[in-house]
């Protein structure tokens, strides 16, 4: 499409120009030549209106935009006006200068009707009204909107980690996805790249007010000697003409730096919500009817003071009265619909009892106290429902199952801040929250202490605080995490799950696992059960795998290693090793990733024999280990574990095939996050590094790194 002049001056043509890479090449070019080059005054007026208009819809953009990043290209706005109107103030002074002694309309119109009849052509007034935007503008607006920027600039960068790691958590929890947490993140850099760039972006308005009052006296002086020394001119003329010139040129120039600063200052200072800053202001000051009456009575009693504008008062009490009645009858209509909301329907009649009202047991249960009622309430926008959803879905996904549904009902018998999970109608955990409150968690290294309700964090055992929600970025700017009163809860019931998983995988889980393999490999299955194993077997084999942290996805290495051995040994024990042996792989990435060196713990030849030796006892006697070889050998594998994971490594013990069942059931309780191998499970190309060895010397049992 050809630029035509109609075609350059719409929005199509403005956007082809930028789209083609040289829209702004264009303009720094203009802005440079009205610099350097003569202009006549009807461009300098064209320029003039362009620059007021230019700052009048940068200020708009400003006021109706939602967010701050909505308007992420503020700041190279804010530069590039200031060095068009700085321009233009070059342009216009060389004029002014050139042909000021021709008359008050020797540098355009703009500039003349800025000087006649803004000021009514009196320049002593004209001053002061310059004198007057100048300190609006460099002493009140800038210099704030400087100061907020600049303060802005510093928490959002020290608030970044703590943002960074309740994304993260969310990210856990099944909140929210895999893109939603990229978005977030690239979401909180740009935040930072825009209080930074806006915090350099003030001293342009600052230095532009700076540059208006040092452009105004150079131009009057010169001016001055110009008229009279050059001209010829009466020093009374030229001092009326010049400073006319002068003061229309700098009124025309700061009144879109004032809107600027403004638009830059309303940037800053806003909050980032769903509506405009219109939207909020009516809201937030006209929403009460309260404010509005009390104003309208003090208007009112000023209006019947006599000797006091009695008709202004009394307009302005009138419109108060007004607004403050109109805002009652909306409360009264919103009352009154609820009030006309139809009741619930009446109790079913009392029938006979049957089987149908013998409910059977949850598998997976919320209890929550009647204050948590409105996290998990839509109509109160309970945000819980869904996270529940979340990690429910996400936990199917890892685990390889699909999890029960979540069942909430509310528990008047518990604390009002108080929730209960249960499984099978068993309470297996329990904590207290907060609804109206986050919780800031101390993930070991902060940089400063908050008030609030200390406690302990019932999913990770840190220290922790309730604090209310506008210390919030406070505490992301100490470095703790901080996440809300439904997050928590969240996270509690993912990690509960996922530790009981094996006693949510029954005979009917598995025979839809059996049921989506057929579909694949028919055979596999059909000659699998029950033709080498009972069906119990497979399910006993699954859960033990649950039980050890091991997902299930992989349905088809686990079958085919059953009916490998399924007819030589149809002991689940037995079968969960082979199986764990073939998983090998996928176990070690799920507890180093990808590293190619797996930190170990071994155990000292000589303890090795004496379980051993303690295992073939235990198969005749039924007698366990001796209590104090028990006691010894936790406590160091505990030393052990605790070094490992404050060395930020995970905790694994590495085992003889034959031992590792032992001594993963006699370590899972005492030490949950330690991982017992076998040697057969770790894959070949993986590299070992032994860390600590625990082993019997002189009769006692220590860990030697």
């Amino acid at each position: 499409m050809a630029n035509t002049p109609q075609n350059l001056f719409s929005i199509a043509g403005l956007k082809q120009l930028s789209t083609s890479g040289v829209g702004t090449p264009l303009l720094l070019l203009a802005i440079m030549t009205m610099m350097v080059v003569p202009m006549p005054t009807f461009l300098l007026d064209v320029f003039f209106t362009f620059n007021i208009s230019l700052s009048l819809v940068v200020l708009l953009a400003g006021i109706y935009s939602r967010r701050p990043l909505d308007f992420a290209a503020f700041p190279t706005v804010l530069l590039v006006a200031t060095l068009l109107r700085l321009s233009l103030n070059v342009a216009s002074t060389r004029v002014v200068l050139l042909n000021g002694h021709t008359g008050t309309g020797a540098a355009g119109d703009v500039i003349q009707a800025f000087g006649d009849f803004v000021v009514g052509g009196n320049y002593t007034v004209g001053f002061v009204v310059f004198a007057i935007l100048v300190i609006i503008n460099f002493v009140v607006v800038t210099k704030g909107a400087g100061r907020i920027s600049e303060v802005s600039a510093r928490f959002t960068l020290d608030a970044m980690p703590g943002k960074q790691m309740a994304i993260d958590a969310d990210l856990n929890t099944g909140t929210i996805t895999q893109e939603e947490a990229k978005a977030r993140r690239e979401e909180v850099a740009q935040e930072a790249d825009f209080y930074g760039a806006m915090d350099g972006a003030s001293k342009f308005v600052r230095g532009d007010a700076i540059a208006g009052i040092l452009i105004l006296f150079i131009n009057i002086v010169g001016g001055l000697a110009i008229g009279a020394a050059q001209h010829g001119m009466a020093i009374s003329e030229a001092v009326r003409v010049f400073t006319l010139l002068t003061i229309g040129d700098g009124l025309v120039a700061q009144i879109p730096s004032l809107f600027l600063a403004t638009a830059a200052a309303i940037m800053v200072t806003r909050v980032s919500a769903e509506e405009d800053v219109g939207d909020q202001v009516l809201t937030q000051l006209f929403d009460d009817p309260k404010a509005l009456t009390v104003t309208a009575a003090l208007m009112g009693l000023l209006g019947i003071i006599p000797g006091m504008p009695n008709i202004a008062f009394l307009l302005i009490a009138g419109a108060a009265g007004a607004g403050a009645y109109w805002q009652r009858q909306r409360i009264a209509e919103r009352t009154r619909e609820q009030e006309l909301t139809p009741p619930p329907p009446p109790p079913p009649e009392n029938k006979e009892l049957t089987w149908d009202d013998v409910a059977p047991l949850d598998a997976i249960g919320l209890e929550v106290g009647y204050r948590l009622i409105p996290l998990v309430d839509r109509n109160q926008n309970g945000q819980l429902l869904n996270r529940l959803r979340g990690v429910r879905k996400k936990l199917s996904q890892e685990l390889g199952f699909l999890v029960p549904a979540v069942h909430i009902r509310d528990n008047l018998d518990l604390d009002p801040t108080t929730y209960r999970i249960t499984l099978h109608g068993s309470t297996i955990a329990e904590a207290a929250i907060y609804p109206d409150q986050d919780l800031a968690i101390n993930p070991g290294q902060v940089y400063g202490e908050l008030n609030g309700n200390a406690v302990t964090d019932p999913v990770f055992n840190l220290e922790a605080v309730w604090i209310g929600e506008d210390q919030r970025e406070q505490a992301q700017a100490f470095g703790y995490t901080v996440v809300d009163a439904s997050t928590v809860v969240a996270t509690h019931l993912s990690q509960t799950v996922q530790e009981h998983a094996h006693e949510l995988l029954g005979h009917d889980e598995v025979q839809q696992l059996l049921d989506g393999m057929a579909k694949v490999s028919p055979k596999l299955v059909e000659e699998l059960v029950p033709n080498i194993l009972p069906f119990s077997t497979v399910v006993k084999v699954m859960q033990n795998l649950l039980a050890e942290q091991v997902p299930v996805r992989d349905v088809r290495t686990v079958l085919e290693v059953l009916s490998e051995h399924g007819l030589k040994s149809q002991d689940s024990g037995a079968l969960t090793g082979l199986v764990r042996a073939a998983l090998g792989r996928s176990i070690v990435q799920q507890i180093n990733g990808l590293a190619e060196e797996l930190p170990v713990i071994t155990l000292d030849p000589s303890l090795e024999q004496i379980l051993q030796r303690s295992i073939e006892t235990m198969s005749e006697t039924g007698v366990a280990i001796e209590p104090g070889l028990a006691n010894r050998m936790l406590q160091s594998l505990n030393e052990a574990h605790g070094r490992q994971e404050l060395s930020g490594h995970p905790s694994v013990l590495l085992v003889p095939d034959g031992l590792r069942d032992f001594v993963s059931r006699f370590a899972r309780h005492s030490i949950k996050a330690l991982h017992v191998l076998g040697y057969n499970e770790v894959p070949g190309t993986t590299q070992i590094r032994i860390v600590a060895t625990v082993g019997d010397e002189t009769g006692g049992l220590a860990g030697a790194s």
